[in-house]
């Protein structure tokens, strides 16, 4: 009989544990908003909310129950105005601001704009699995993004859920990172789209910062995957060639499809994500045709 074994340090197939909540969380119903659930364990459609009023403390409760179990809710056709996404955005907390990206109408708002003759233009923050703004020292807690317009085809949005990413790792691997640290930088993941120039101007705001490769979330107490493609250059304290092989082993965890969740954009939909607790890739499938999105995020806290 030939050797069985494979290789490690890869993806594999079979079963995995898939579990949307944290060990003791406390399901309960929902009285003011249905939540759908898209896939097993990240994504829910929320229906009922009317996202243009002030949301009562009641509501914003049951919101923030379903995007702690779900990571990623979306609003189907909320079609709001970028003062009313922005006010949503505050009932999570302050406003981010990000020089990096392009200007909306405010200073809170990042507008995401690609035209129709784009597809020979350098990419930018497609294609790519990430979390946001982990080079900073609070990155954002969450983002809301609103598309304004939609291609006819392509141009949808994925999320992964990193607390099934973490569960399913062997027991060699959480054993490696367990206390594990590793240095977050902004140029790496900027340096395809942005000036040498620019990248120099912006360094000394933006230094590397150390966040935990395994962090905790501050409201859920769940374990989640903290590293990324774009920010994450290297694990403290190990070489160069070990940190590289073991940090591909982990980023890979996000191209596992059943942590993941998929949507489809129709113009007015809203997207509100955690961002301590999932990556999210946006694809650049739609080359000929226009597509424009604005976003809000909310500062985080300090990773743990």
């Amino acid at each position: 009989m030939r050797d069985a074994r494979v290789p490690e340090g890869g993806l594999y197939e079979g079963v995995r544990t898939l579990r949307p909540y944290p060990e003791g969380w406390q399901e309960r119903p929902y009285e003011l908003i249905e939540v759908v659930p898209q896939t097993r364990v990240i994504g829910a459609e929320i229906r009922g909310a009317d996202l243009t009023r002030p949301l009562s403390p009641a509501l914003r409760e049951e919101l923030n129950r379903a995007l702690l179990e779900w990571k990623v809710i979306f609003f189907r056709g909320a079609d709001l105005a970028p003062e009313q996404q922005a006010a949503f955005a505050r009932h999570w907390g302050e406003l981010e601001t990000n020089p990096l990206l392009a200007r909306g109408s405010s200073d809170e708002i990042v507008r995401f704009e690609k035209a129709a003759d784009s597809a020979g233009t350098r990419p930018t923050y497609e294609n790519v699995w990430h979390t946001d703004v982990t080079f900073r020292e609070r990155p954002a807690m969450g983002a809301v993004l609103q598309l304004r317009e939609v291609p006819p085809i392509g141009g949808h949005t994925m999320w992964a859920d990193m607390a099934a990413a973490y569960d399913n790792l062997s027991p060699r691997v959480k054993e490696r990172i367990d206390g594990a640290t590793a240095m977050h930088d902004f140029i790496p993941g900027f340096a395809r789209f942005t000036s040498a120039e620019r990248l120099a101007e912006l360094q000394d705001e933006f230094p590397p910062v150390e966040h935990p490769v395994v962090r905790t979330h501050p409201e859920t107490g769940r374990k989640m995957l903290f590293v990324n493609t774009s920010f994450t250059t290297h694990i403290v304290g190990m070489d160069r060639a070990e940190s590289d092989r073991l940090l591909a082993e982990l980023v890979r965890q996000a191209h596992v499809p059943e942590y993941q969740v998929r949507f489809a954009w129709q113009p007015g939909d809203i997207a509100f994500w955690d961002n301590r607790a999932t990556q999210h890739y946006a694809l650049f499938d739609y080359m000929g045709h226009r597509r424009v999105a604005e976003r809000v995020a909310v500062v985080g806290d300090r990773p743990f």
